[in-house]
């Protein structure tokens, strides 16, 4: 048994299978979810867990080389918007419609209980070397 980092089977197994550009949707539990990618569904109830809880799980496992989120974000959910800059220094911002589109590209997506808006981000991978 694992005894840290993230624990939830599924995605471990989904973040051992990723590689260097492969994406990654961490989204609120309102992202409409492309067809194709693999899912790994951890909303419980509104608000569990957090977006920011399962970023920060996920930075902790990830090399993360870029990050994409919508554009929205700084008006209507500035402190989602502040974790985002904090966090990924070479985030990158889009229209929301954008970033749905992208969003069907990435190889695996971790849906949250996040209740706010615009609580989305696409991040890709980079190499450890």
């Amino acid at each position: 048994m694992k005894k840290a980092g993230v624990l939830n089977r599924s995605l471990c197994g989904a973040i051992a299978e990723l590689g260097h550009g492969d994406g990654v949707l961490v989204c609120d539990a309102g992202m409409p979810i492309p067809r194709g990618p693999a899912v790994v569904d951890l909303a419980f109830t509104a608000g569990i867990p957090s977006f920011a809880d399962v970023l920060d799980g996920l930075l902790g496992e990830l090399v993360v080389e870029a990050a994409t989120a919508a554009e929205e974000v700084s008006r209507v959910n500035p402190e989602t918007a502040r974790l985002l800059a904090a966090r990924l220094p070479a985030l990158v911002f889009v229209p929301h419609d954008r970033l749905k589109s992208l969003s069907a590209e990435a190889r695996l997506v971790v849906r949250t209980g996040e209740a706010t808006p615009f609580a989305n981000v696409l991040l890709r991978c980079g190499v450890f070397f």
